[in-house]
């Protein structure tokens, strides 16, 4: 097995984490299935992580993290606020569309750490990581278009993440792409009611 440094092992593992959760969900994924998915020994797992729910934590910050990256890399000013927006959240909204299982596991990681003895504060990192996003995406689309919110951010975040998250699990069951782009249209409507003083 050549030397990798343990930075790329962790990532390594944290990916096949999330292939074999999306997969298998989070209940039947072991240890050792996630080590067979990536080719690395139990050994290299125990030296990268401490327990599986640090992989866990380490799998729900790297979707989420690569979720904020390509919607903030697809801020930029458009006509209006509301295009700003709209784009926006067309753009993680295109990533449910094209990767449904990987937004699935979302919330299959959330009902596993609300079922698991000793996992509940994973459930409320994701939540807590969710609502960070959110505060950072309404920042950037205020500061790109040069508003300072007339609500503040932290309120504006909090709703944004709850809505989304309702969106995303309501397309997951009803799978009504005209449905949720009237949603969607509602959401960029709220939010620049919301920004726009």
């Amino acid at each position: 097995m050549a030397r990798m440094p343990s930075a790329e092992r962790r990532r390594q593992l944290v990916e096949a984490a999330i292939r074999a959760m999306t997969r298998d969900g989070v209940a039947r994924t072991t240890t050792r299935s996630i080590c067979a998915e990536a080719g690395v020994s139990l050994s290299v797992f125990h030296y990268c992580f401490d327990s599986k729910q640090a992989l866990l934590e380490a799998a729900i910050e790297t979707i989420t993290g690569n979720y904020v990256a390509r919607v903030m890399r697809a801020v930029e000013p458009r006509g209006t606020l509301r295009e700003t927006v709209r784009g926006a959240l067309q753009t993680y909204w295109d990533h449910l569309v094209a990767h449904p299982g990987e937004h699935m596991l979302t919330y299959d990681l959330t009902q596993y750490a609300l079922r698991e003895p000793g996992f509940e504060p994973l459930a409320r990192a994701q939540y807590r990581q969710y609502v960070a996003s959110a505060t950072a995406l309404v920042e950037q689309v205020s500061a790109v278009r040069g508003i300072e919110p007339r609500v503040p951010v932290a309120l504006i975040a909090q709703s944004l993440a709850a809505t989304i998250d309702g969106l995303t699990l309501q397309y997951l069951v009803l799978r009504d792409e005209q449905a949720a782009a009237a949603q969607l249209d509602i959401t960029a409507d709220q939010l620049v009611s919301l920004i726009e003083h």
